[in-house]
């Protein structure tokens, strides 16, 4: 599948300077406590822990969501939709599984494009047209072929040394092992401790600028793929309308980033640390891939 739309160079730019971003919080960090050796071993451990999550969060995504795998024969319609957009695509076809919840809504997991799977909720199967599943589940195959999951495992395990270093630097502070009794010493544990509470906050913004910027670009994909802006702008508005109507969604919060849309939205400090652009930014910008597509919304 080749984008047509937005540069393709300019994405990868804006993920590497964010990624820049994390990688000198971490290093900052680890020069405050021992240097940048010891971040490199923060990192070393993050990334290693991450690399073994890489592996089996499809089954720890499938247990946080109760996504359960249906065959073909259960579900006929939801296989058949995936399966010309994965040929479409160019890809392998992913597995399909069906979350029961009554809100409309969906994800894809799986540590590579051989290894997916896309999954809908009977919300979603239930009060969509086939071109509008086939606009969310097209947003999900562009997740697989942009190979997402990877760039999220990756900010995941950055962010996450940066939360170990924090936590690290904060007790040092507390129990005086940063520094003797001199106002210097003093100083410079305030200011370690500032950075140790600062710090993963900010790693935490930069991953969310990260997770937003790839719902956009999977957002372009559906559109280039299926060649029906308007299908994933009416998808989008329906599933934004039921969440804040408070059609529930039983999974944990902890998966939320890989949701089409946030399923917890509810008060303005969510929304501050959401992991998706606003739903009306997302619309604005398939709007203007509409109109450059032909296409009038």
């Amino acid at each position: 599948m080749s984008l047509s739309f937005g540069s393709t160079l300019k994405v990868y730019l804006k993920l590497t300077i964010l990624f820049a971003l994390l990688g000198g919080i971490l290093v900052g960090l680890g020069f405050l406590i021992g240097g940048i050796s010891l971040a490199f071993w923060f990192l070393i451990f993050a990334l290693a822990f991450n690399f073994l999550m890489y592996f089996v969060s499809d089954k720890i995504v499938l247990l946080s969501t109760g996504a359960k795998v249906v065959s073909e024969e259960e579900a006929p319609r939801l296989h058949a939709i995936v399966s010309k957009l994965a040929a479409q695509a160019g890809i392998p076809k992913p597995k399909v599984a069906i979350v029961r919840s009554p809100q409309p809504n969906a994800f894809a997991t799986g540590r590579n494009k051989e290894h997916a799977l896309v999954a809908a909720t009977t919300g979603l199967l239930n009060m969509m047209n086939d071109d509008e599943v086939e606009a969310v589940l097209a947003h999900e195959i562009g997740h697989v072929v942009h190979r997402d999951m990877l760039v999220s495992t990756i900010a995941a395990s950055i962010a996450t040394a940066i939360s170990y270093i924090g936590n690290l630097i904060a007790w040092m502070a507390i129990l005086g092992g940063l520094g003797g009794r001199g106002r210097d010493d003093s100083a410079r544990t305030i200011a370690a401790l500032g950075a140790a509470i600062l710090a993963p906050l900010a790693a935490t913004f930069v991953q969310l600028a990260i997770s937003r910027s790839r719902e956009y670009y999977a957002d372009e994909a559906s559109a280039v793929l299926t060649r029906r802006p308007q299908s994933l702008i009416r998808a989008l508005t329906k599933i934004e309308q039921m969440i804040y109507r408070g059609a529930p969604l039983n999974a944990s919060p902890s998966t939320a980033s890989l949701w089409i849309a946030n399923p917890f939205k509810g008060s303005s400090l969510l929304e501050l640390f959401s992991t998706h652009p606003s739903t009306e930014n997302r619309i604005r910008r398939l709007e203007e891939i509409a109109r450059k597509m032909g296409y009038y919304v």
